[in-house]
């Protein structure tokens, strides 16, 4: 069985991963928006991706319900943020944490450079046709 991290160790490692990859990251923040208002443990308000774990040592299950987590995948899917919501039911060792978080990322860095991409190509002006001369 892997060594389980504790909730502190755990978000200061994921603080250094997201850090590293670009985000900043503060740190036991309110999180208000979408109906939904918890204590999030990190969160970049301007890239809006962040991160929640959810531990018994902290009290965070009774934080966001069932109806409040499914308004915040909600928003994820229609791409309004990206929140990497962990849970300590299933326990993870700090390099399955940092592989699993890493896999996020990763997946929020190609969904923005989709975005971006879909973005470029709606700039283009379409080419205009030559008239036919007869």
């Amino acid at each position: 069985m892997p060594d389980t991290l504790s909730e502190t160790k755990a978000c200061d490692l994921l603080a250094r991963l997201f850090r590293a990859r670009g985000y900043t990251i503060a740190r036991n923040l309110m999180f208000h928006e979408h109906g939904v208002s918890f204590h999030i443990d990190g969160w970049d308000a301007k890239a809006r991706v962040g991160f929640e774990f959810l531990t018994s040592e902290d009290d965070d299950h009774d934080d966001l319900s069932l109806v409040e987590y499914q308004a915040i995948m909600g928003a994820q899917q229609r791409g309004d943020l990206a929140l990497f919501i962990i849970d300590e039911v299933e326990p993870l060792s700090a390099s399955e944490l940092a592989d699993t978080a890493n896999e996020f990322l990763d997946a929020v860095e190609e969904a923005l450079r989709a975005v971006r991409a879909a973005a470029k190509r709606s700039k283009k002006k379409p080419a205009k046709k030559k008239a036919k001369r007869r």
